[in-house]
């Protein structure tokens, strides 16, 4: 009987061991997810870092998260989207005109 406790009580604290460091790695992870949503240009580099700041004891993870959240993403406003628009006009009217000629 009371080996088998030993077991268990063995067995439940590898399990919250196992939670603990597996809780830490997603929760280092959420500033480069933030960064990859934001299509932030220091993806990677805030990835690094994030692993980094494991070593750290996740001293450098806060300012990963402002790092993260610095970058606006990216937008288009009317008249970039227009231009845009007029582009892939221009570029559909060549393709058929050089297309016709062959």
């Amino acid at each position: 009987m009371n080996l088998t406790l030993d077991y268990l009580s063995l067995g439940i604290l590898i399990l919250v061991l196992l939670i603990l460091v597996y809780g830490l790695i997603v929760i280092h992870d959420i500033p480069y997810e933030i960064a990859v949503k934001r299509n932030h240009p220091h993806q990677d580099a805030i990835h690094v870092a994030g692993w980094i700041s494991l070593f750290f004891l996740h001293v450098m993870w806060p300012l990963l998260w402002v790092w993260a959240m610095l970058s606006e993403p990216l937008r288009t406003t009317n008249a970039e989207q227009s231009k845009l628009n007029e582009l892939e006009q221009r570029i559909n009217a060549l393709q058929a005109k050089s297309e016709g000629e062959q």
